[in-house]
């Protein structure tokens, strides 16, 4: 990540006990809220966590971009936060959302529905 990403509002108690990457992010699953259906991965640092916990909008960190960006923006498929959760090791986020649209950069509605290794 760079310098010019501006200090964290994230609560730290919630900051110290988050187990990030070592370039300081934490993998974000989006599931919907109400079918249970996973739709994507997302990367977090402690300002997107922020952002997302209390904008109620998905906000990730853009590891090719280099940049924030809020689901939704620029597409219109806004996921709108219901509930944000740490797994037992808060190594990983779980944002429970209600997606409108496409989850996927692909246009898709998730991005685990194209490349099924196995479903019995």
């Amino acid at each position: 990540m760079t310098s010019s990403v501006p200090a964290s509002s994230l609560d730290p108690a919630v900051a110290a006990r988050l187990r990030r990457t070592a370039d300081g992010l934490v993998p974000a699953i989006a599931q919907q809220y109400d079918t249970g259906e996973v739709l994507m991965l997302g990367w977090m640092d402690d300002e997107a966590l922020h952002r997302t916990l209390t904008t109620g909008r998905c906000t990730y960190w853009s590891r090719s971009r280099q940049e924030y960006w809020v689901k939704g923006d620029t597409s219109g498929h806004v996921q709108q936060v219901k509930s944000v959760a740490l797994d037992c090791d808060a190594d990983t986020i779980l944002v429970k959302v209600d997606q409108v649209g496409a989850a996927c950069h692909t246009g898709a509605r998730t991005c685990f529905d194209a490349d099924v290794l196995l479903d019995k």
